[in-house]
């Protein structure tokens, strides 16, 4: 059977415009800092007519400065819309604890802790494992709630789950195999794994994504991932498309 579909070598980003798509920043706003810098001298000495930057999501959680990140991705998107930020799995997490404080949830499991204490909360639990009825944790959450700026709120709920520009499509963790692009569900734009990573055809479009974490940006002949663990090994990746050219920038801090 003819596979459908494009292929890595034979995409392009729209004509005229250049795209930037990086990956999982995990409180890392160091990291995303120097990326954003490096764009923007790229853009200084080597002008486009037109450019977005697009971010893959899970801004929160893991790394040390997740309130930063936010507040940088904020003013970013005041200062030009071109900007543009996906949701992730994790920024999801972040308003679903905010809403309700669910002790074993993504947000206390999985780097929780570290977004709260980037607020000035320290979040902890009278037991080994968290009880939801546990005062020590209802206690933080509340004071959570109250640290959090209602902006940077307002910033998680606007979150799209995907973008397309020329042959890509970017979202934050991959696509169903077999449903149109612009049907698949925002679980499965923030969520899935095994079905998207295995699937050997093409798809209607490059899927640009993060969300599993490899050592180093993986290119595939149907896929692109940009997670190259920022928040534990130092390095923030992302793909650059002009045109049919197309290169893989990272930058690179302090591992944790």
């Amino acid at each position: 059977m003819t596979e459908t579909g494009i292929h890595y070598l034979d995409a392009r980003g729209p004509e005229g415009m250049r795209l930037y798509a990086i990956g999982d920043v995990h409180g890392r706003h160091d990291l995303l800092a120097a990326m954003h810098r490096g764009i923007e001298s790229e853009l200084e000495y080597a002008p486009s007519s037109d450019w977005r930057i697009i971010h893959l999501g899970d801004y929160v959680d893991r790394g040390p400065d997740s309130k930063s990140v936010i507040e940088f991705l904020i003013e970013a998107k005041k200062r030009d819309p071109r900007n543009i930020m996906l949701a992730g799995n994790h920024d999801m997490g972040m308003l679903d604890f905010l809403d309700e404080p669910d002790a074993n949830g993504l947000f206390m499991r999985f780097g929780g802790v570290q977004t709260a204490l980037s607020y000035g909360v320290k979040l902890s639990s009278g037991g080994g494992w968290f009880d939801r009825s546990d005062d020590t944790l209802l206690h933080g959450h509340a004071a959570l709630v109250d640290a959090v700026p209602q902006t940077h709120i307002d910033f998680l709920k606007s979150l799209s789950f995907s973008v397309t520009f020329g042959d890509f499509f970017f979202c934050h963790a991959g696509i169903r195999p077999g449903i149109p692009l612009e049907s698949q569900s925002p679980q499965d734009l923030i969520w899935i794994r095994d079905a998207f990573h295995d699937h050997p055809g093409l798809y209607p479009k490059v899927i640009v994504h993060g969300h599993t974490p490899v050592p180093e940006a993986e290119v595939m002949a149907n896929r692109v991932n940009v997670d190259t663990l920022a928040w534990q090994a130092g390095t923030l990746s992302a793909l650059a498309v002009a045109g049919a050219d197309k290169r893989i920038l990272t930058v690179t801090g302090k591992a944790a």
